[in-house]
C-alpha cells in the first residue's frame, strides 16, 4: 500500500526529542527532507517510516518579545 496526499505530523516540544523521533521513524524508512532549522521551526523534518507513512516532525520556534 502507498501513502500518499497526506502526511501525519508530530509537534514536539523541544529540538531533543524531534531528533530522537525523527531517528525512531526514519530507521528501516526513508528521510525525504533531513531535520533542519527553518524560518518557521527550530527543527522540521520529513520522514517515511519503515511502513511507508510519512511523517512531519516539527519543534515551533519560542517566540521572543
Amino acid at each position: 500500500m502507498k501513502f500518499s496526499g497526506f502526511s501525519l505530523t508530530l509537534q514536539v516540544a523541544d529540538d531533543a526529542e524531534a531528533e530522537h523521533l525523527f531517528a525512531v521513524l526514519a530507521e528501516g524508512g526513508a528521510v525525504e527532507l533531513p531535520l533542519m532549522s527553518t524560518p518557521f521551526a527550530s527543527r522540521f523534518g520529513k520522514v517515511a517510516d519503515r511502513f511507508g507513512t510519512p511523517w512531519m516532525i516539527v519543534t515551533q520556534q519560542q517566540l521572543t518579545r
